[in-house]
């Protein structure tokens, strides 16, 4: 099993003969986003009963997206059997002649054509299909349906490969920005002193009102803001799980979506503890690359 999107097309058609005519029929499938499975399905009155069976079987191959399912079922007689409403074909022959009687040169003659046209006159009388006909009928039909299923599942995931790829390129754009941030924080420690011992000049002055507790905090708050060594780390972590997950060939897609919020978590956490501009505009890059990385795992089943 491959990386699958949620959004497909599938088609199916199919056929049937039976003794006193046929039956076609053409199943379409659309499926779009969607947090969880929700099949609707659009069926003829006569099979609205398929609607249970065939959600069912779309549980099997689809786990994501928001389902359409659409039947259209034609049916062609051969040996139809006309049958004539003689009582009312009489009752509008005798008024159709006393019209005629009462309105000399001003109503024309009655013509027999016309008079079948009317509804209800002459209708042909359809053969139902028998109870084994209608079940072997059901039993095409569904197998047309699991195929129609089988064919978006194959759509979806050849549409999901092209994410996939996206994603591994947003991923490694990613990984770089996170380097980049290591990179620049090993320079920080440097920094730091120098910036503290000029504070420390500026508090040890002996006009300078400040106790040894005060110092000390200061100090910490230094150090301690300028640590992102966790925050890079846990990035790190969460890019590994990323890349296990988009070669795991599993419906991942709820995982990637909880992932990238992870990763966004400690985007934020890091620019916000960042004391170097060159942290904090690749922190924003990251962020932007977080971003389209969960565009696109929208997408995924």
């Amino acid at each position: 099993m491959s990386i699958a999107s949620m959004t497909g097309f599938a088609r199916n058609s199919g056929n049937w003969e039976a003794e006193d005519g046929s039956v076609s029929w053409v199943w379409e499938l659309k499926s779009v986003n969607g947090k969880a499975l929700d099949v609707k399905v659009k069926l003829p009155p006569a099979w609205e009963e398929l609607g249970i069976v065939l959600k069912s079987i779309a549980a099997k191959h689809l786990q994501r997206g928001s389902l359409s399912v659409l039947l259209d079922v034609k049916k062609t007689q051969s040996d139809g059997c006309l049958k004539i409403n003689s009582a009312f074909l009489e009752e509008l022959a005798q008024r159709a002649i006393m019209l005629y009687q009462s309105y000399p040169g001003e109503i024309e003659k009655p013509v027999s054509s016309q008079l079948l046209a009317i509804k209800g006159v002459a209708e042909t009388e359809e053969n139902p299909l028998t109870e084994d006909e209608v079940a072997r009928l059901r039993e095409k039909m569904l197998a047309g349906f699991e195929d129609a299923c089988c064919r978006l599942k194959a759509d979806r995931e050849k549409e999901g490969e092209k994410i996939r790829s996206v994603l591994v390129v947003i991923l490694q754009e990613i990984k770089e920005k996170v380097r980049g941030i290591e990179k620049v924080a090993a320079t920080l420690p440097e920094k730091i002193k120098e910036k503290l011992q000029e504070q420390l000049k500026q508090w040890l002055e002996p006009s300078a009102q400040i106790s040894e507790d005060r110092l000390a905090q200061e100090i910490v708050f230094y150090v301690t803001r300028a640590d992102i060594r966790e925050e890079t780390d846990r990035l790190k972590a969460h890019i590994k799980t990323a890349e296990q997950l988009l070669n795991s060939g599993e419906a991942v897609g709820r995982r990637l979506d909880f992932l990238c919020q992870e990763l966004n978590r400690e985007a934020n956490t890091t620019c916000s503890k960042s004391t170097d501009v060159t942290i904090t505009n690749l922190g924003m890059d990251l962020k932007a690359l977080i971003e389209q990385f969960r565009e696109q795992v929208q997408n995924i089943e």
